[in-house]
């Protein structure tokens, strides 16, 4: 059986966030969440999140394991920074879509 949560429009990088999400697929759900809690970014606080409504959404939640976390890239935000002499630089502010998969598996 499987679960499965999604967060949508999240105000993370989607590159920093997979680089924290590589560290946490086919772990356990509880050494994950150790894991994850530990972490000192912000996209870790994000996937503990997503992490726990998989969790609750799971009918049996025994022995559970992060099969898959997808990281998409969600819209942009696009801002402009006034520069010196008239210029101006553009700014992307990056989204992310983040969706957890966890399975029935063996600890």
């Amino acid at each position: 059986m499987e679960s499965k949560a999604t967060a949508k429009f999240v105000r993370v990088s989607p590159r920093k966030t997979r680089l924290v999400a590589r560290n946490v697929k086919g772990m356990p759900v509880e050494a994950a969440m150790n894991l994850l809690r530990f972490t000192p970014n912000k996209p870790a606080g994000v996937i503990l999140g997503v992490v726990r409504s998989a969790l609750a959404n799971a009918e049996h939640n025994a022995s559970m394991v992060v099969k898959e976390i997808l990281v998409n890239e969600g819209p942009t935000w696009k801002r402009v920074m006034p520069r010196a002499q008239g210029r101006a630089t553009n700014i992307h502010k990056r989204t992310s879509h983040i969706t957890v998969i966890l399975a029935e598996g063996q600890e």
